[in-house]
């Protein structure tokens, strides 16, 4: 748990954060009325044309949607998927964001990411959203390591060794659904995770961070440290993979085996579909 995690703890008395814990705090009409400030910024002739196919392999109700994460800490790709999501779907298929619970540590960010379906990213709140509630939930396991890789490599997978989403899919029992998406890593060039500089700040002890990255973004040219940027506008693409269904069946742990082999059958399906998204691109360097 992080500074503001803890510092929550104490105010509270309590051993959870009282934000992001339950699929309970989900209000449809709270996600509504924020993508439809935001509906001018995402669509068709729009500052982010979206581009998402593949719909026909998202099964029924609940699935854990394993994706890449891309473009700094504003995370346009992240917004924009919500946005596909719901206009497809419709609100009566809420989907929950696993996030890091700094995100959900103050009054001002928890209640507002609460009732818009974000969930403290613990596997028991997870287990439960997908079991007991029968929710959809997304997660990116790659988290800082995957949304601050370089840009150099922005069409690979980075999921920097964890597989704990795996685990999760297997003791809930539910396919995953591999989405890949693009074109967020176009809107800046990361240089460097800046592992060392984080390493010498403590963050890992501080934030569980490992990155504290080097970056050229708007507006600050070049920038050192995870700060938010303005992105141009730029085609957010996604393509939707075939769901892989739980490589296993039981009660309790599932063994290691079973979560590395259904964690490398993921990450093959999300390289193969960064792949063809790199063969759509009609230049070097930006998407579509």
């Amino acid at each position: 748990m992080g500074v503001k995690g803890r510092l929550i703890q104490r105010i509270y008395g309590r051993d959870e954060l009282p934000w992001g814990t339950s699929p309970d705090e989900f209000r449809p009409e709270a996600v509504q009325g924020t993508l439809r400030k935001l509906d001018f910024m995402f669509g068709e002739h729009r500052y982010f044309p979206l581009h998402v196919h593949g719909w026909e392999h998202v099964p029924p109700s609940p699935v854990l949607v394993v994706a890449n994460h891309s473009g700094g800490t504003t995370v346009p790709d992240a917004w924009g998927w919500a946005m596909a999501w719901y206009r497809h779907f419709g609100y009566q298929r809420p989907l929950h964001v696993l996030a890091h619970e700094m995100i959900l540590a103050t009054r001002a960010t928890g209640e507002y990411f609460g009732q818009r379906g974000l969930l403290r990213g613990e596997p028991e709140v997870a287990r439960r959203a997908l079991t007991e509630w029968r929710r959809d939930v997304l997660v990116m396991p790659g988290g800082d390591q995957d949304v601050w890789r370089p840009y150099s490599m922005r069409y690979q997978v980075c999921f920097g060794g964890r597989t704990g989403y795996a685990k999760l899919a297997l003791r809930a029992g539910v396919p995953i659904v591999p989405v890949a998406n693009a074109g967020a890593h176009e809107t800046l060039i990361v240089l460097s995770r800046g592992r060392r500089i984080a390493q010498m700040l403590g963050l890992r002890q501080v934030a569980r961070a490992n990155i504290f990255p080097i970056h050229l973004s708007l507006p600050w040219g070049l920038a050192v440290g995870p700060w938010p940027h303005i992105p141009p506008p730029t085609t957010l693409r996604y393509r939707i993979g075939e769901a892989i269904a739980p490589t296993w069946r039981g009660t309790g742990e599932p063994p290691e085996a079973a979560v590395m082999d259904l964690d490398l059958a993921t990450r093959r399906a999300m390289q193969g579909l960064l792949d063809e998204l790199r063969a759509e691109t009609t230049t070097p360097d930006r998407g579509r």
